[in-house]
């Protein structure tokens, strides 16, 4: 069996053939069914090849004539552009013309088609590079092009790709501003009525750093973050705390891409640290701040756990099982938004473990961890609710849902199974891509750079 796939191209009153591929096929048992991947890789390489070179010829031959007098310019040479497609890397012609005298030019010749591409990768490559990287290490990403499609992709583009994009994105947020409370309270008060309560859950991580050679370059802070509206649409963030200096300006662009206003209920959720205490601050006027129930009861946990297994001591002053029904009791009043004796317990506690604990090192340590809580539930009695109520009415009490966030942004692509080292600007770009990625954003980012790039429903529709 001889099969050829042949293309006719008709450009004005004119036509001409191409032959893109030639299968030769005996029987079904000894060759293929259909066309194996190296077969149709090589199929779609050429068919760009020859639409691109027709659509190139066509558009060199509008210029060269002038654009603003009509007169036809001279050749001044052609040299070949490199321009790379999903579908393979092409050599297109790039003749350059003498300007023109009609006009008073800044340079005496110019490539129209150079000028035109001023980006020498197609939009559609850049997305999908952004896109797989954002998901999988770069080195995955350049062995997953390159298998099903036409590509010689190495890991190192790909990451300057990626970073070139994520830092576009970085260059449209608006400069950092302290304080986002606009106009008076007559007037967020005439603002239309807000579809609903806003929760955000705000919680960290750390990645391992990367400082040239030095493998003790140690770890490095990333904030992540999640916006749950009552709708249920989810929108995430993230950044380097010690590299990114427009923070509040990121999680503010995030809420109001979600529609947040100025009247509307928002609840912050986070694990009382000072850092992302401020990144909340002077968002909203309607603003409430929570401490998370999840970290006081993970601390209360890891107290209860040093208590067991205590060695007994010289006296019977301080009992372990006492001390973890103390702990249980604690527990139940910071349930209830009691911080008051919560507080009085807590430091009774630290006080008896203080004067009677220090003989050996475990009760020491049990000893530094009362003090440790003791700060910071006082650091943060301000931001504890009534938790007990506010479950019973529905409400969040915990940034559960900020946990997957973690998990989502930083550890399947950071840490988990890839124990890689990060510089801070590196780990800061990819989380902006990522983020986008899993909000289903980025594709509408891409449109909007590029007009011209359509997805593939709207492709299949105007074919």
């Amino acid at each position: 069996m001889d099969i050829r796939i042949q293309i006719i191209i008709e450009q004005d009153e004119t036509s001409s053939t191409h032959t893109v591929a030639h299968f030769q096929r005996d029987d079904l048992q000894s060759a293929p069914l259909g066309m194996t991947l190296a077969e149709s890789k090589a199929l779609l390489a050429e068919l760009q090849a020859i639409i691109a070179t027709h659509q190139v010829a066509d558009f060199n031959e509008q210029q060269r004539h002038c654009p603003d007098c009509g007169t036809p310019r001279r050749k001044k040479d052609t040299k070949r552009l490199i321009y790379r497609t999903v579908f393979g890397k092409l050599e297109l012609e790039s003749p350059r013309y003498y300007t023109c005298d009609c006009q008073l030019r800044t340079h005496k010749s110019e490539s129209p088609l150079a000028a035109y591409l001023d980006e020498r990768t197609s939009p559609e490559l850049l997305y999908l590079q952004t896109k797989w990287a954002a998901l999988m290490s770069y080195g995955l990403t350049a062995n997953l092009l390159n298998d099903v499609l036409p590509l010689d992709l190495c890991q190192s583009s790909i990451q300057h790709q990626v970073h070139q994009i994520a830092q576009r994105m970085e260059d449209e947020l608006e400069p950092e501003q302290h304080f986002y409370i606009t106009g008076t309270p007559a007037d967020i008060a005439d603002l239309p009525q807000p579809a609903g309560r806003l929760a955000v859950g705000i919680d960290g991580g750390y990645l391992r750093a990367r400082d040239a050679t030095n493998r003790k370059a140690g770890w490095f802070e990333v904030i992540v973050g999640k916006s749950i509206t009552s709708e249920r649409t989810n929108r995430c963030f993230g950044f380097v705390t010690t590299y990114d200096d427009k923070s509040k300006r990121r999680l503010n662009t995030m809420l109001l891409e979600q529609g947040f206003q100025l009247n509307q209920n928002i609840t912050f959720f986070s694990d009382g640290g000072d850092n992302v205490r401020e990144l909340q601050l002077y968002l909203s006027p309607h603003a409430e701040h929570v401490l998370d129930w999840f970290h006081i009861t993970m601390r209360i946990t890891q107290l209860r756990q040093k208590v067991k297994g205590l060695p007994s001591l010289a006296h019977d002053f301080l009992d372990p099982d006492q001390i973890d029904r103390d702990l249980e009791s604690i527990k139940w009043y910071l349930w209830h938004g009691n911080v008051t004796v919560a507080l009085e317990r807590i430091n009774f506690l630290f006080t008896d473990l203080e004067e009677f604990g220090d003989e050996q090192p475990k009760w020491r340590k049990l000893c530094h961890a009362v003090s440790e809580f003791l700060t910071y539930i006082r650091n943060n009695q301000v931001y504890i609710p009534n938790y007990g109520e506010r479950h019973h009415y529905g409400e969040y009490i915990s940034t559960g849902f900020v946990e997957s966030a973690v998990n989502q942004i930083i550890s399947k692509r950071f840490v988990k199974k890839q124990q890689m080292r990060w510089t801070k600007r590196g780990a800061h770009l990819l989380i902006q891509v990522r983020t986008q990625v899993l909000d289903e954003q980025l594709l509408s980012v891409f449109q909007r750079w590029y007009p011209n790039m359509l997805d593939g429903e709207n492709q299949q529709s105007v074919a």
